[in-house]
């Protein structure tokens, strides 16, 4: 009796210690859930002071004010860039073909004289996003009636690392081979085999792996779309009011369905310095991963477009994001997708529609009967188009009047017309 009674003793303290074991998990559970949205809170009204060892309204960070010691709440704030220049390097119409660029000469479309794969690899990092460049040979005689007459360039021999606009030679009106070169740099744009955005559908992350959730304090504020394996193409307009403190944002990407935890920190935030809130005119803005993301099936670059991309009438186009199912409602949970045709500029800025608050930074897209719209929580996401197996971010949600109300389409910050700003800004802070 006595030995059973020892057994029952120890199976009891067993039980006991195992109790308490899971009591202490879960109250540290808490403990630590408590805490993280106990944080997320005060992050989401104040700014900590570290040297100084205070908390201050978050409107008071990044407002021209030093209110911690030695400006420590000024440091880290998003920043205006103007940009006078033109990017030396493009590509030209859907065939891709390589243009340089020089003060003197213009633009001059690169023959493919003496080209190398090395030239291929120089031209294509300047270009962002490297993934196995190749290049391929178009005729002259099978390009638009605009290129077939030049000016053209050769590269020079011998110079293969060098930045090909200086590497070259003016052939003005031929190329000896007869063809110029037309560049992929990589594999941006391509999904696997695979519409609320307002009227939409049910979308997979894998289908549409650039977008991204713009997360503040824990809460989705916009969309955006990787452009490179660091870089996100957003809209302007996302970073008013306190918004402006970059060590508060967080880019989650890779999921279909809403999430706030992790995602990757930002380092910098780039706004359009011509950027006009009252017009919302230039309504783009840069965001720059701290580590580069790992390219995967729900983790992947859109393309960028090239010039002279002229996307034909009423083109299909796709709109995604986690905004509002309507209007005045609520986030969406799950990532949506919606086809809106292209409108053209003539009709979006007639006085029954937009008139001229539609300049040339805009185009627009939708069902002049609504229905299906971007809304709410979809800015600064990526309205794309597909193209010789590829797609190309060629809109950024940006305004309109409502969602999806009859004669009021979404209008699009237009990417090919701020390519320039996009190219220079990317180069100058790699």
């Amino acid at each position: 009796m006595t030995v059973l009674k020892t057994q029952k003793d120890k199976a009891s303290r067993r039980k006991l210690v195992l109790l308490i074991v899971v009591v202490v998990v879960l109250l540290l559970g808490l403990l630590a859930t408590a805490a993280y949205f106990i944080k997320q809170l005060i992050d989401s009204k104040y700014f900590f002071c570290m040297r100084s060892v205070k908390f201050i309204p978050i409107d008071k960070a990044c407002d021209g004010i030093d209110d911690c010691a030695g400006g420590e709440d000024e440091m880290t704030c998003v920043s205006n860039v103007k940009v006078n220049t033109t990017f030396p390097v493009r590509l030209m119409t859907n065939q891709h073909i390589l243009q340089v660029y020089s003060p003197g000469s213009g633009w001059r479309s690169v023959c493919s004289d003496d080209w190398t794969q090395q030239h291929t690899e120089t031209a294509c990092k300047q270009l962002g996003y490297t993934y196995n460049p190749r290049s391929t040979y178009i005729q002259v005689s099978d390009l638009i009636s605009s290129l077939k007459t030049g000016p053209f360039t050769a590269i020079r021999p011998g110079t293969t690392t060098t930045p090909t606009y200086q590497a070259t030679i003016d052939r003005i009106s031929v190329c000896k081979s007869g063809s110029v070169i037309s560049l992929s740099c990589s594999d941006c744009g391509q999904v696997g085999l695979q519409d609320r955005i307002v009227g939409g559908t049910d979308a997979f992350i894998e289908d549409w792996p650039w977008q991204v959730s713009l997360q503040q304090g824990g809460s989705h504020r916009c969309g955006g779309s990787l452009v490179s394996l660091n870089w996100v193409v957003t809209a302007a307009h996302c970073f008013t009011g306190n918004k402006k403190e970059v060590s508060r944002w967080r880019v989650v990407s890779g999921r279909t369905y809403m999430g706030t935890l992790g995602g990757s920190y930002v380092d910098r935030i780039i706004v359009n310095g011509d950027y006009d809130a009252e017009r919302s005119d230039y309504d783009v803005a840069l965001m720059r991963l701290s580590s580069p993301i790992t390219v995967g099936v729900g983790h992947k670059p859109v393309c960028l477009p090239p010039k002279a991309f002229d996307l034909p009438a009423k083109s299909s186009l796709v709109v995604t994001g986690w905004g509002y199912l309507e209007e005045n409602g609520k986030v969406s949970p799950s990532l949506q997708k919606a086809s809106v045709p292209l409108i053209d500029r003539a009709t979006c800025s007639s006085p029954s529609m937009y008139g001229g608050a539609i300049t040339q930074r805009m185009i627009c897209a939708g069902f002049l009967e609504g229905k299906v719209d971007a809304c709410q929580g979809d800015s600064g996401g990526p309205l794309v188009y597909f193209t010789s197996s590829k797609w190309h971010l060629v809109g950024i949600v940006s305004w309109g009047v409502g969602c999806a109300r009859q004669g009021r389409p979404g209008v699009y910050s237009n990417v090919e017309e701020m390519i320039n700003w996009i190219y220079t800004v990317i180069e100058k802070n790699p």
